[in-house]
């Protein structure tokens, strides 16, 4: 089940949002909450141990305002405990789930095609670990960024930001 914890702004048009699966660092959200906000992501939600733009006592954290730059004010976002409850509520929702993953079943990000799709979730995983298992299983499309160099992946914000620009068409 998900947690209320803040709520910026209206969502009744709510159409591209992101859901974060237990990122580990406030930098990185805070970045991703930026970029979101460039490419018109109305919603995020931060799920298990990812770090929210407000510390356990309710007062706005200091790192992710610095990262953030305002955008923690202006893209909506909502604490749940769990992303697996959470995409399933999605689903059952109609969001397009769309995963950014290496994974035997993904498709090159460049590949990807949402026109027809009104809503669509953009899913991100752990820096290290990735998005869990069982909601890629749940996805309808896993996209990934071919790396060419000596490198496996790129930092999850990097990753986060090629991959939106290019599936929106930004």
């Amino acid at each position: 089940m998900c947690i209320y914890l803040k709520l910026v702004g209206n969502y009744e048009h709510n159409m591209k949002i992101a859901v974060l699966d237990n990122l580990r660092s406030v930098y990185n959200v805070g970045s991703i909450f930026r970029t979101a906000n460039a490419v018109g992501i109305e919603k995020i939600y931060l799920c298990g141990t990812t770090p929210t733009p407000l510390d356990k006592k309710g007062i706005r954290r200091k790192d992710f305002a610095k990262v953030a730059l305002g955008a923690e004010d202006t893209v909506i976002w909502e604490y749940c405990e769990s992303a697996i409850e959470c995409i399933k509520k999605l689903k059952e929702d109609g969001y397009y789930i769309l995963s950014l993953e290496q994974d035997k079943n993904s498709v090159d990000y460049k590949e990807v095609n949402i026109k027809d799709k009104e809503k669509i979730a953009f899913v991100i995983g752990s820096e290290v670990d990735g998005i869990n298992h069982e909601i890629v299983k749940m996805s309808d499309v896993i996209a990934e960024i071919p790396m060419l160099g000596t490198k496996e992946s790129l930092n999850v914000t990097i990753a986060f930001g090629v991959a939106v620009y290019r599936i929106l068409g930004v």
